[in-house]
């Protein structure tokens, strides 16, 4: 029999475990998860550790009293043309055991370190590779012996922790389970076969053994059980014989086990005519037969996966960039790469391709006109105020026709009020771009591997919006004295022309100060800062979006540029410097990446040389 596939699930398996020290555990859980796998199942003393050591064909399994497996043993097969048998631990990569009885040494120190020497369980599994010219390619996975009460040194809930760390195996679709169950208990009370029923109630998956078939009372035989008469499974049942405690004690070796036990099936009255379907090799075949053919029917999926798990390390890799060359002239393209980058973001955020340039517009929208409302225009042109101002400007000698420094100082005052909102545009314009720069920054994946440059980009960037901030600043307040330093004539020779009371130009200056004449001066100012107001909200925006948002756009980082094309070798290295973790990250992408790859190339030559 080709069990090429099984060797080939065999070295993928290892290779989860491998990968496992590389992260991804999620991924890596998902491939192990789609391989299949025989878990072996039974109670305490049911004969499991026999049954494992007769497939093996070594002595090499911890026995004792009580639960002795106290943490999952994943062992791999692996059959050779070499005569040289040895054994390997995976938390031991670089020692070779030949000596089976010091790996049944390893694997009670191990789980010592573990649980420690108690009696309590402990999910994580021991990895064990064999080596040998007298295995079948197979991975056997042995659990911790099922358990009805807790005893001295246990705690209460060992039964059901037992109970769920065995489920949490065989409930997966993909493991085929191994139910162990002595022969000369009914099979009723059977745990293995309990449990098993209820992750794979079809039986489709399990295979039932049974041991310590020569320990049966005499006149008594287990044919309705391994006939399918007493629990019918799918598969058909196996039974074994394992060695004595006589034979261990003695150190017989399983090459005479196993020729006694065929002895006893050729011997047997009850069980000769079965004899070619009992023992343990026959089970190990028959497993291994099986697992070869669940693996050719999920070889398309396993691949599958592999495949996208290739595709999802390349792209992040690609993401968080390949190793850097020490070239400077290549650091400096990457550099401006980098920037050119950001900066594209930068421009997405105010096109409207990303989200936050839309704030801008808000300022202009909301903000400046709900700022020029709360200006203090009503209490500054009240009529004792107009009349303070207008009375002031007159001097020592009264106007002769009409208040126009009264007029002139009244509109001054007035417009100075439009500088607070003026600037404070600026401000939260200027506010909103560095925050922009700061989401632009992060959202830049290429510069993520590099804290020095997205500090000094974002430093650069920062600096150029307040070159920016002061000229537009500037350029707002140039606007608003503009609106001072020269008045609008048409908007006054439009005004009704004032009647002097009774007609008499003559009239007395006291006259002139009536509350009337002071609310037409109040009136006629205020309209014309309304005015002013209106060409304001109008310029202010088209200022800060000419002087910040398109020079931004167009300019940000100019200056970095010019700057960073002085930068010698060694400075364009220290700005380069990966973060270590990105670093890591990077070895642990390339580790898992080589492995999948690995692990693809074996199947696809597994498979065309079928």
């Amino acid at each position: 029999m080709d069990n090429s596939l099984i060797g080939l699930v065999n070295r993928i398996q290892r290779a989860c475990t491998v990968l496992g020290d590389y992260g991804g555990e999620g991924a890596v859980a998902s491939l192990w998860e789609s391989l299949p796998s025989v878990a072996v199942v039974g109670g305490q003393s049911s004969g499991k550790s026999s049954v494992l050591e007769s497939i093996v064909g070594r002595d090499f399994l911890p026995r004792g009293s009580g639960i002795v497996t106290r943490r999952p043993l994943v062992l791999q097969l692996h059959k050779t043309d070499d005569k040289y048998e040895y054994a390997e631990f995976l938390h031991m990569p670089k020692k070779r055991f030949t000596d089976f009885a010091a790996v049944r040494k390893e694997i009670s120190d191990e789980t010592d370190r573990v649980t420690g020497r108690s009696k309590q369980i402990s999910p994580v599994p021991i990895h064990l590779s064999v080596y040998s010219p007298n295995v079948v390619n197979l991975t056997l996975i042995d659990l911790p012996g099922l358990t009805k009460i807790a005893v001295d040194g246990q705690s209460d809930t060992i039964v059901t922790d037992i109970e769920n760390m065995v489920r949490s195996y065989i409930e997966k679709p993909n493991c085929i389970i191994l139910a162990v169950s002595p022969a000369n208990q009914d099979i009723a009370t059977s745990d293995a076969i309990k449990v098993a029923r209820e992750v794979d109630p079809q039986g489709e998956r399990t295979f039932g053994v049974l041991t310590k078939l020569d320990l049966m009372d005499k006149g008594t035989n287990a044919l309705d059980v391994l006939e399918g008469r007493s629990y019918r499974l799918v598969h058909p049942w196996v039974g074994v014989v394992n060695r004595s405690q006589q034979d261990i004690n003695k150190n017989v070796d399983m090459i005479a086990a196993r020729r006694r036990e065929r002895e006893y099936f050729q011997t047997s009255e009850d069980y000769s005519h079965l004899q070619s379907k009992m023992g343990s090799e026959y089970l190990g075949k028959v497993l291994s037969k099986h697992l070869e053919a669940v693996i050719k029917a999920r070889i398309p999926s396993i691949l599958a996966m592999i495949n996208k798990m290739i595709d999802d390390i390349e792209s992040e890799l690609n993401q968080i960039g390949r190793p850097l060359s020490n070239d400077a002239g290549a650091q400096l393209y990457t550099v401006l790469e980098l920037c050119r980058a950001f900066d594209q973001i930068f421009k997405e955020h105010l096109d409207g391709s990303r989200p936050g340039g839309e704030k801008i517009y808000l300022i202009f929208d909301n903000q400046l006109p709900a700022a020029l409302k709360k200006l203090p225009l009503e209490k500054h042109l009240s009529m004792q105020n107009v009349r303070k101002i207008v009375s002031e400007a007159d001097g020592y000698q009264p106007h002769l026709i009409a208040p126009e420094q009264g007029y002139r100082r009244l509109i001054e005052s007035s417009i100075i009020y439009f500088r607070g909102p003026a600037e404070a545009v600026v401000d939260a314009t200027h506010f909103i771009l560095r925050d922009l720069v700061r989401r632009s920054i992060g959202e830049c994946m290429e510069l993520k591997r590099f804290p020095s440059l997205q500090a000094e980009i974002a430093q650069a960037a920062i600096e150029s919006l307040e070159r920016m901030r002061d000229d537009s600043k500037k350029t707002a307040l140039r606007l608003v004295d503009m609106e001072a330093s020269y008045l609008t004539v048409d908007f006054f020779r439009k005004l009704p022309q004032e009647i002097e009371k009774g007609g008499n130009p003559s009239a007395s200056t006291m006259d002139r100060y009536t509350d009337g004449h002071l609310r037409r001066i109040g009136a006629n100012v205020s309209a014309y800062i309304n005015m002013v107001c209106d060409t304001l909200r109008k310029s202010l925006p088209k200022a800060a979006v000419h002087c910040q948002v398109r020079e931004a756009k167009r300019s940000l980082m100019d200056h970095f540029y010019t700057q960073i094309g002085k930068r010698e070798g060694k400075q364009l290295s220290q700005m380069l410097d990966e973060d270590p973790a990105l670093m890591e990250r990077r070895v642990q992408l390339s580790k898992r990446l080589e492995l999948f790859k690995h692990a693809r190339d074996e199947i696809d030559a597994v498979v065309w040389a079928k």
